[in-house]
């Protein structure tokens, strides 16, 4: 009899110890496709590229997410993200382990979930979804050079995240990064805030992010090595947004404003090309205000389309002068499931640069895509045909 109560306590060990495990999801997504770029530098001037991409629609990822419950409402979660390129099997985000997310926190149905770690900013989590780029077609549609964020170009290292809970329909949140500068504790710091409200067809939302120095040094907030789009004294992103859904058609308009203090570089993308006046002034102010329409209808539950238009302006400020430069962008996308894990879409983006001229790289037309291939001129064209697949 003893005998049969040890082994009744020991299975029942093991059964408890599959039941936390169950708590544990592996996920991913493997978006692989062809792209062509027109008019992009070559050995021979400028020339049309045709080339694999991995992770435009969405970025190529692997991932483990879990919770544990420890009563009383009250649960441990956590999340580890990593990003890589199927083309070639390389990590992402500069070839971090789990360098789109890394967090562990704590989550109540109440009070709402803290979170400390590497994790995205209040305008990826509340503005993003709001736009193309953030929810369905991905990173070719981004507003230039994806100045606001809204496309996840960057991550926040170093942050304490919080989340409330949904009340009748309200969500909010903030999030701040530390700087890790001994003697300075503003250098290379974020912190950022946002809300949404969703009620029947409407979703709404603000969001504000404040990065002082960023990706100025190497362990702060944003990491030179890894993340990084500007280079500048001090970030400053301001995005409000709507959509609304009409039966199978969803139709959004999204606003945001990036004002850059005394911006030095452009370092994510425009393969490090400078942006500095050539004419011996001083750049001191650079402004995005980025006018969003986007549209989606769903013509089956495997079938759908979308577009989407942005209207930039610029404000190139500087101790010569303040030229305005302009950017007109659309985008148009189709979707086809072939089951609830596996699709293929085509892509589309035409981008022409206007306005005032800068006399930098800035009046080159640019699609964001992971080649970094600005134009030799004021438009550019990109395609892309890709197959995603879920698990």
């Amino acid at each position: 009899m003893k005998k049969v109560i040890l082994a009744a306590g020991l299975l029942s060990g093991v059964v408890g110890l599959a039941q936390a495990q169950t708590n544990v999801t592996i996920y991913g997504v493997i978006d692989t496709g062809i792209n062509y770029t027109n008019n992009v530098p070559s050995t021979t001037g400028h020339s049309s590229n045709i080339e694999m991409v991995s992770g435009e629609a969405q970025g190529s990822r692997f991932g483990f997410k879990g919770n544990e419950d420890l009563g009383g409402g009250l649960s441990a979660v956590f999340q580890l993200e990593n990003g890589f390129n199927s083309a070639n099997g390389n990590l992402g985000q500069g070839k971090l382990l789990f360098g789109r997310q890394a967090f562990v926190g704590l989550s109540s149905k109440t009070a709402g979930t803290v979170t400390l770690g590497r994790q995205y900013d209040s305008i990826v989590d509340f503005i993003g979804p709001l736009t193309a780029n953030g929810n369905w077609a991905g990173f070719m549609f981004s507003h230039p050079l994806d100045n606001d964020n809204t496309d996840n170009s960057f991550r926040v290292n170093n942050t304490v995240k919080y989340t409330s809970p949904t009340f009748s329909g309200l969500t909010f949140g903030g999030l701040y990064g530390f700087g890790q500068t001994a003697g300075n504790n503003t250098e290379n710091r974020a912190y950022s805030l946002g809300a949404s409200y969703i009620n029947g067809p409407i979703s709404a939302a603000l969001g504000y992010m404040n990065l002082t120095s960023p990706a100025s040094t190497t362990g702060g907030a944003i990491s030179t090595n890894t993340d990084g789009n500007f280079l500048a004294a001090k970030q400053k992103v301001f995005g409000a947004g709507i959509n609304w859904t009409l039966g199978a058609a969803t139709l959004g308009f999204v606003y945001t404003n990036t004002v850059l203090n005394d911006p030095t570089a452009n370092i994510g993308y425009l393969g490090n090309q400078s942006i500095l006046p050539t004419n011996g002034s001083t750049l001191t102010l650079l402004k995005y205000n980025n006018y969003e329409l986007n549209a989606k209808y769903q013509f089956t539950p495997a079938f759908y389309a979308g577009a989407m238009y942005t209207y930039t302006v610029g404000s190139y400020e500087t101790t010569a002068g303040t030229p305005k430069p302009k950017w007109n962008e659309i985008g148009l996308m189709a979707d086809y499931n072939f089951s609830k894990r596996t699709d293929v879409y085509v892509q589309g983006v035409y981008q022409k640069v206007g306005g005032d001229a800068t006399g930098t790289v800035l009046d080159q037309a640019y699609v964001t895509t992971y080649s970094d291939s600005p134009s030799s001129n004021d438009k550019q064209v990109a395609l892309r045909v890709a197959l995603r697949h879920a698990f």
